[in-house]
């Protein structure tokens, strides 16, 4: 039997986090291969994403609020275990799709290993671990995912969209590290949050932000698709509105960057950027 420590740590539901990276390389393909589409989805957000996140609880035991998990409960053996078997799983379905999307998979296990490894351990860098994740779950997955779902199994990938991908990733993670300084230092973890500061951090997810959104106009010029722009941009809104409050929230009292702002800002900008994109995918498909 599964035990309670194992499913909850696995955290299931912050795939859902991690879904926009997806939806945007679906939304730009020209023709997509449904079954495939499914199965990567599979792939990710039910294997790889889950099996990412609980070996990296079991390296952690936090004690303190993570991603998605107010209290987490302490690990056990069985979620090593459950870890290895996901990963192996979806080495099998990627191995099924094609040899380029098992390359993409392998490459993604082990970074995300060497990033929570206690003997490697690279998210105790701030550059370096920002860098590992921001490519691993930007670029990488874009690849994968434009690769595998696509109708001829294509390796010509868009440069945009990866730098895009990579960059959306840089402008949400920094965000959720944000409340968990105090946890991370007395881990000897310094994330590329505790480094910029509170403030700065914010001001550093708006840069990259702002560099995505500004490539993205530049391909939906070039395709003279700005209504796609627009549609994104008014969806991505309540986004905007919400950061800028809490921003000004953390200016005026510094204890608002924590869990409950952190995982309202999680939500929103997922619940928005997944809608946006999928709308994108409508229109195109």
């Amino acid at each position: 039997m599964l035990q309670k420590s194992t499913i909850q740590l696995l955290r299931f539901p912050f795939s859902f986090f991690l879904l926009p990276v997806y939806l945007f390389a679906l939304s730009f393909l020209p023709a997509i291969h449904f079954c495939r589409a499914i199965w990567v989805f599979v792939l990710l957000h039910l294997l790889l994403y889950p099996a990412s996140n609980g070996y990296n609880s079991y390296m952690d035991r936090d004690e303190g609020s993570i991603g998605g998990i107010k209290n987490p409960m302490q690990p056990t053996k069985q979620l090593f275990y459950a870890t290895m078997l996901l990963d192996l799983l979806a080495c099998i379905i990627a191995l099924a799709i094609s040899a380029t999307s098992l390359l993409l998979v392998v490459t993604y296990i082990v970074f995300s290993r060497l990033y929570s490894y206690r003997g490697v351990r690279l998210k105790q860098f701030p550059i370096i671990g920002f860098l590992t994740v921001i490519l691993n779950q930007g670029a990488t997955i874009f690849y994968l995912v434009y690769h595998a779902a696509s109708s001829d199994l294509t390796t010509h990938i868009p440069i945009t969209g990866l730098i895009i991908s990579t960059l959306l990733i840089g402008g949400f993670y920094p965000i959720t590290q944000v409340y968990q300084h105090g946890q991370d230092a007395k881990d000897g973890v310094k994330t590329i949050s505790m480094l910029l500061g509170a403030k700065g951090t914010f001001i550093f997810c708006a840069v990259l932000y702002s560099l995505s959104f500004g490539l993205l106009f530049q391909h939906f010029f070039a395709l003279r698709q700005l209504r796609s722009f627009i549609i994104v941009q008014i969806l991505f809104a309540p986004v905007i509105v919400y950061f800028l409050y809490w921003f000004v929230l953390v200016c005026r009292d510094g204890t608002m960057a924590n869990f409950k702002h952190t995982m309202n800002m999680n939500w929103l900008a997922s619940t928005c950027t997944n809608t946006a994109f999928l709308a994108l995918i409508f229109l195109n498909h």
